[in-house]
């Protein structure tokens, strides 16, 4: 009994440890899969068409742009400028949609990283000044490397942190 307990505590141990280095070396372990991007909502929200014909809406996970289309809030600063810029870059292009734990959120919205080009979209949204940094848990594969991406852009003053 005592060293059934004493494994069991040495393997939440190395799984601690091993979640910890994840968050820490950026490091995902989540399923990818490619889609086309048929129409942008807004600055963070996009819809996809899937293998097979399914449409799907995708929230991009970890930035959070400005409002545009919230029933019962005002455009908020430099939120068109986010939607225009995420319409330009992603409209029509082929992307992988890359998982990180929880796949949908309580609006039944896939939620994944977007990567085109062979890099992560979020962090080009944070990086540019077009987001903000929005980690919910569990989803946090690339959250360090998003917070540098956001300090980067606020100390240059870029988009969103020079114009409001």
């Amino acid at each position: 009994m005592a060293r059934s307990r004493a494994g069991l505590a040495v393997t939440a141990a190395l799984l601690a440890g091993a979640v910890a280095a994840g968050w820490w070396s950026g490091a995902s372990s989540s399923a990818a899969f490619a889609a086309r991007v048929t129409r942008v909502i807004d600055g963070d929200t996009i819809l996809v068409a899937l293998a097979g014909g399914r449409v799907e809406t995708v929230r991009i996970l970890g930035v959070d742009t400005p409002e545009t289309k919230k029933p019962n809030t005002p455009v908020q600063c430099y939120g068109p400028e986010a939607s225009a810029y995420t319409k330009e870059r992603l409209t029509g292009r082929a992307v992988v949609l890359e998982l990180d734990t929880e796949p949908r959120d309580i609006y039944g919205r896939l939620l994944a990283y977007v990567v085109v080009d062979g890099r992560r979209f979020d962090d080009e949204l944070l990086r540019f000044g077009y987001a903000r940094l929005l980690v919910i848990s569990p989803n946090d594969a690339y959250s360090r490397a998003m917070l540098t991406a956001e300090t980067e852009a606020r100390r240059a003053d870029r988009g969103l942190w020079g114009a409001c």
